[in-house]
Parts: C-alpha cells; structure tokens; sequence
C-alpha cells in the first residue's frame, strides 16, 4: 500500500487521465486489495460513486462536468449531482415539465439494465418519493408535489395529443439529432425506437416513424454494423 502522500497524486494523476476507475483499477495503482484502504485514500480528494453500474466506477468532484440536468457520462457511465440513481430519479422526475416515463428514463440515464429502473421506480413509489399514473396506456411519474404533479400531468397530456399531429417533414435540426443519436453507438446503429425516446428525453419532438423515415433517407440499418471504431 502506498504511503498517504504519494497515494493522493498518484490518484489524481489517474483520474486526470482516465477521468473515471473501478475498484480494480484502484487496486492496481495503489497497490492493495483492500477496499477500505482505497476509500480512505479517496476520501480527502472528494471522490464520488456513479449512478450507473451498480455504483462500481469513480470519479473526483472536479472532474464531473454535471450538464443542466445534474447529469455528466463518460463513455456511458453516468455520474449525478444528486448521488445514488435513486436520488437521481427523484431529481429527474420532479423538475421535468411533463413528468417522465419509464422508456424516457432508461435512456436519459443511459442504463443498460432495465430491472435496475424497475426496481428502482417501484422502491420509489412505495417510499412515496414519486407518484404513478395511468395516462393513455403510459406508466407515468412525477413529482409527490400535487401541484407540480397537476402541471405534469397536463403537459403530457399535450405532448401526447401534438404527438399524433406531428409534420411528416422534420427540420434539419431535428435529422442531425437523429443521426448523431444513431450513430452514437459506433459499431452498431441505435434502434430508431430507442433514438426517438433519447430524443423526445431532451425535449426534441420526434416519432419513431420519423426516425425511420430518416434512417432509410439516409440508408441506414439499424443494428447493422456501421464499420470500426477507431
């Protein structure tokens, strides 16, 4: 185990370069197995957990760049500003105009493990963090405050009716959004299903037929390979 003053630089040195760890990554460049032993290093740096993976990567507090959403990824681990995922849902939920479904929260946050949201909005309702609706056949959450709740539930309410008039031609904006999304991946091609959830998460209106109406403008097929990343 390194000595107290050098396993502080060696640790910022790592994190200056990789940005992000996991356990074993601090293993190696602190030379222990002991996991108390590392969180004892990490503490005096201000070091904190993600919200996705199981909370196994790490990073330091000045290295998060949190967008206007208290959210920052890097290479699809997600840290936030309110800590734990769950924390970070409640956050999410209650400051969104319209609430959020589950298909927008899987892919705001970027979870590879659907059970994980489940589990996570479930524990929520019944601790009373969040509220659930029935809303066209949609789950939706939102905040336990009834009125911000009454607003939500208003919006997208709206949001579903403009959905089914939406222009059969998107503008530029919304097609570079499209495509930056798809192509986000590198090997493989988002699904357009999964495009339009990221999309309409960020506020851009769009449906997944549109997303298909660009994909095959563009002669793009979804889950195909797109060539190597560099």
């Amino acid at each position: 185990m390194l000595p107290a003053k050098q396993s502080g630089k060696v640790l910022v040195k790592m994190f200056r370069n990789k940005y992000i760890a996991n356990l074993d990554d601090l293993f190696d460049v602190l030379d222990t197995r002991s996991r108390m032993s590392v969180f004892r290093r990490l503490k005096p740096l201000g070091y904190i957990s993600s919200f996705t993976d199981a909370s196994s990567f790490y990073t330091l507090q000045d290295i998060a760049k949190f967008d206007t959403l208290g959210l920052w990824f890097y290479q699809d681990v997600g840290f936030s500003r309110a800590g734990t995922l769950k924390s970070t849902v409640i956050d999410v939920v209650h400051f969104s105009e319209a609430g959020k479904i589950p298909t927008e929260l899987l892919n705001l946050l970027r979870l590879k493990v659907a059970n994980s949201l489940h589990n996570t909005l479930s524990g929520l309702i019944k601790g009373k963090d969040l509220k659930r609706h029935r809303l066209q056949g949609l789950a939706l959450y939102t905040s336990i405050d009834s009125g911000i709740a009454a607003k939500q539930i208003a919006a997208r309410r709206k949001i579903i009716i403009s959905d089914l008039q939406l222009p059969t031609v998107v503008s530029m904006e919304v097609t570079i959004g499209v495509l930056v999304e798809a192509l986000r991946a590198g090997k493989i091609l988002v699904a357009p299903s999964t495009v339009s959830a990221r999309l309409n998460a960020q506020g851009m209106r769009i449906s997944v037929d549109q997303v298909e109406q660009i994909f095959s403008q563009y002669g793009l097929d979804a889950e195909k390979k797109t060539g190597a990343q560099p």
